[in-house]
C-alpha cells in the first residue's frame, strides 16, 4: 500500500520505510485477534520512554523471544525465562517492561476467562464501534483522553502495569479503537470505511 512521493500522510511516520509500512497498512485498523491486541498491549508498554520506531525494529525479534505472543506461553514464563529475555539484545531489556509483559498475559487469561476474549473485553469500551476523530494537525491529537483513562484504571484494578492513560491512549489508535489519522491523510477515509464495514457486520451477527 505504500504509495508515491506525493501521498499525504501523517506527518508522524516520516520517510522511514519500515514507519510509513506500519502506517499504511496497520495503524488504525480496527483489530480483534486477541494475540495481536496481546502483541500491541506488550510492545505499546515496551514503547515507554522509547520511540515507536525503535520498537517496531525490534518487533520481529520480539515475536521470536515472546513466542509468537501466545497468551498462555507467555502467562507461564519462569524466572529462567526471564533471566533469557533479560540477555537477548534484540529486545528492550528492562526487567519492569519484561515482567509487565509476563503479567499482563496473566491478566488477559483472566479477561479471556470472564469477557470470553480480550477482543470482547477491550471493544466495550467503545461500544463495539470505532471512534472517529478529524484533526487536521497533530498538534490537536490528544495524548490521553476520558476514555483512556477508564480503560487504564480498569486495567490496573486488574493487576496490569505499564497501562497508563498515554499508553492505552496510544494502544487504542494502533488498534483501532480509535481513528487518529489526520483529515488530510489518505487513511483516514480508508479506516473511517472499515470500521463502518465491520460495525455493520458486528450488528448484523451480534
Amino acid at each position: 500500500m505504500v504509495l508515491n512521493s506525493t501521498t499525504t500522510r501523517c506527518p508522524w511516520c516520516g520517510g522511514d520505510p519500515l514507519y510509513i509500512e506500519y502506517h499504511d497498512r496497520e495503524w488504525g485498523v480496527p483489530l480483534h485477534d486477541d494475540i495481536r491486541l496481546f502483541e500491541m498491549l506488550v510492545l505499546e508498554g515496551a514503547q515507554a520512554g522509547l520511540s515507536w520506531l525503535t520498537i517496531l525494529r525490534k518487533r520481529e525479534n520480539y515475536r521470536r523471544a515472546f513466542q509468537g505472543f501466545g497468551i498462555e506461553q507467555v502467562a507461564a514464563f519462569t524466572e529462567e525465562d526471564l533471566r533469557r529475555l533479560l540477555a537477548d539484545a534484540g529486545i528492550v531489556r528492562n526487567r519492569l517492561k519484561i515482567e509487565s509483559a509476563v503479567r499482563n498475559a496473566r491478566g488477559v487469561l483472566g479477561i479471556q476467562h470472564e469477557f470470553g476474549s480480550l477482543a470482547c473485553y477491550l471493544w466495550r469500551f467503545v461500544d463495539n464501534r470505532p471512534r472517529q476523530n478529524s484533526w487536521e494537525t497533530m498538534a490537536q491529537v490528544p495524548a490521553r483522553t476520558d476514555l483512556s483513562d477508564t480503560l487504564s484504571r480498569d486495567l490496573k484494578k486488574r493487576g496490569f502495569n505499564f497501562v497508563g492513560s498515554t499508553i492505552c491512549y496510544a494502544f487504542m489508535q494502533s488498534v483501532g479503537m480509535v481513528n487518529d489519522h489526520l483529515a488530510g491523510c489518505f487513511r483516514s477515509e480508508e479506516i473511517r470505511r472499515m470500521a463502518q464495514t465491520l460495525y455493520d457486520h458486528h450488528s448484523e451477527t451480534g
